[in-house]
């Protein structure tokens, strides 16, 4: 039974001028499918090695494939198509698969604009992707495919999908296999040195209407610190990894349990860096802890400030103010934690004066880093139903954080563009000049030293915000970003808008549950898990 998993070739000049990331992904279907007795695998990844249609379809003709993986986000879901389509027309006989948070949701779409793929995995993939491979492996497919629940496969002109799956309970149980990447290439810019992005959780326990990971995860479930430990002290022993990123959304949710963590990682005296992304009101809490958290390695927090505006933090029901983000900003910094800022821009009521104070506002606040992403509505979140037709870009290729996908009311998308360039440019240059080589001694100056020569590589190479690809040289009017406009919006009825989640609450409870920036309750440090209903 051999086994072949595409990772596509796609590029937006977004996280990954820091480096090129591992595809964990390839790693956790890897490891179940091992573990189930299927070690005839091959894994290409398109993205890193940035391979050419023809360079693909090289490597397909020498490959004999009973199976044909592949995964994609929503930006990436043409190239994912595309890249099933080349492998189907090379082998007709294999059977083609799709997985991602694109393809659980959007499956009807999907299937119908890309009738070659034979099967879409709905939801994480380790056991629903295992079940499939064994079914096709007993000649049970595809007579016997509404047997399998978490998919979705076209039945003549129709689309069927199973029954969801459930989720996986037991996340210590799940062990990924490493070695199926090409360690070498992945490397973090900012400390030249091998990177992972190994998880702790998965879900959130909060619902935000803007945000996809509670939706495709369903419930909440948190790993053993210590197993999360044994983890990265593996990377680090068998492929040289010497830095990391935690992929959860939030790690610092469960304070108790990241505490463990952070206090493993001490006890075990590593001696790894790595980095973050959580809330405000969660760096506001842990004051007292910060230093210890810096001890065990971290280095790196990605704040999600969102607006500088008290106008925009409300809009996204941030129970945050701007003193409060300031400082945060300020206790990362005191703590020797190099702290990055999150501006969300693009909304329709977006103006030259809006993003104007977001730089007013990254130069009272003083992080190390800020970053301007575009408002991007996900297709299948509450928020983009809500948008209705506010929303008239359907080009899923450009929903990647740097392509304005909504049009401000008071001005053109070109000139959005061009005013967060203009904010990008003073800020960083103040700090090339005036901060960074000043920025005290050790592991925090080389580090910023470090992220500085990622954004002018980048930068150099044009391939920061996908600077070239829309013709962007300092001016909008040369700007064209492309969209192809014959992409149309998805019939709305036929989107997978609802979900499971362990959280059953509604009304007014549902409306304080603000998530991401911060919420008017932290979680409970022991929650009793909730089956979630099929």
């Amino acid at each position: 039974m051999r086994i072949l998993l595409l990772h596509p070739n796609y590029h937006s000049g977004g996280a990954e001028i820091a480096g090129n990331w591992p595809p964990a992904w390839v790693a956790y279907l890897a490891g179940s499918l091992k573990k189930a007795g299927y070690t005839d695998l091959r894994f290409i990844d398109a993205m890193t090695n940035d391979l050419s249609e023809e360079a693909i379809r090289k490597i397909l003709r020498e490959e004999k494939p009973d199976v044909i993986g592949c995964t994609a986000i929503t930006p990436s879901i043409y190239k994912a198509e595309r890249l099933l389509q080349i492998a189907k027309e090379i082998h007709p006989n294999a059977v083609t698969v799709l997985g991602g948070i694109h393809a659980t949701f959007m499956y009807n779409q999907v299937l119908g604009e890309a009738p070659w793929i034979d099967c879409i995995v709905r939801g994480e993939g380790e056991e629903i992707f295992t079940n499939l491979i064994r079914a096709i492996d007993e000649g049970r497919w595809p007579q016997c495919r509404t047997d399998i629940r978490g998919i979705a496969y076209r039945d003549g002109a129709d689309v069927t999908a199973t029954p969801a799956a459930p989720t996986v309970k037991d996340l210590d149980a799940i062990s990924p296999d490493w070695s199926v990447l090409s360690w070498e290439k992945y490397i973090y810019i900012p400390m030249g040195k091998r990177v992972a992005i190994p998880n702790m959780a998965r879900g959130c326990p909060f619902t935000c209407s803007f945000c996809s990971q509670w939706k495709f995860w369903r419930d909440y479930r948190i790993r053993d610190p210590k197993k999360v430990v044994d983890e990265i002290e593996t990377l680090m022993r068998d492929h040289d990894v010497g830095f990391f990123i935690l992929a959860d959304e939030e790690p610092t949710i469960n304070k108790k349990k990241f505490l463990a963590f952070c206090e493993e990682l001490i006890a075990r005296d590593l001696k790894i860096l790595w980095g973050i992304n959580t809330r405000v009101t969660d760096i506001l809490r842990d004051e007292a802890l910060l230093p210890l958290y810096r001890k065990a390695g971290l280095i790196h927090v990605s704040l999600g400030t969102e607006a500088a505006a008290q106008l925009q933090l409300d809009r996204f029901n941030k129970e945050t103010t701007v003193a409060q983000n300031k400082k945060a900003i300020q206790l990362l910094r005191d703590a020797g934690i190099v702290v990055e800022a999150q501006f969300i821009v693009g909304l329709e009521n977006e103006t030259r004066e809006t993003l104007e104070e977001t730089y007013r506002m990254a130069q009272d606040w003083k992080p190390d880093l800020a970053n301007w992403s575009m408002y991007t509505p996900w297709p299948f979140s509450d928020l983009f139903r809500e948008l209705g037709d506010k929303v008239e870009v359907f080009d899923y290729e450009k929903y990647n954080f740097v392509t304005p996908i909504m049009k401000p009311d008071a001005m053109d998308r070109a000139e959005l563009l061009d005013r967060v360039m203009h904010n990008y440019r003073r800020f960083y240059m103040k700090k090339a000049l005036f901060s960074y080589p000043w920025a005290g001694s050790g592991e925090r100056r080389r580090y910023l030293l470090g992220c500085l020569k990622a954004f002018l590589k980048s930068g150099f190479e044009r391939k920061f915000y996908d600077l070239g690809r829309v013709n962007y040289y300092g001016k909008k009017d040369t700007v064209d970003f492309g969209f192809d406009r014959t992409r149309k919006r998805a019939d709305m009825g036929k989107v997978e808008w609802q979900t499971t989640h362990n959280r059953k609450v509604k009304g007014q409870q549902q409306a304080e549950l603000m998530a991401c920036g911060g919420s008017k309750e932290h979680m409970q440090e022991e929650r009793q898990p909730v089956e979630p209903a099929e």
